[in-house]
């Protein structure tokens, strides 16, 4: 299962510091971040059936970080 979430991380050292907090909280949790792209964009990879969306952003929150889940867009070919 992949997540992935829009932020308003500014730089690196704070990227580092959310996924180590991330990776803590839940270690069977792959997680990076680009910080290429306009939305900051974090992503968050578990073998596990299920991302707590929800505690990953309250935990980002706490670190001062704003974040929402991106929808998953689905491209139907025709």
């Amino acid at each position: 299962m992949v997540e992935v979430f829009k932020t308003n991380v500014i730089d690196p050292e704070q990227a580092d510091l959310v996924i180590r907090e991330i990776c803590n909280l839940f270690p069977h949790y792959k997680v990076n971040f680009d910080m290429e792209d306009c939305d900051k964009i974090l992503r968050v990879e578990t073998d596990q059936v299920f991302i707590d969306a929800d505690e990953v952003i309250r935990l980002l929150a706490i670190s001062g970080v704003q974040s929402e889940v991106l929808p998953d867009i689905i491209v139907s070919k025709v």
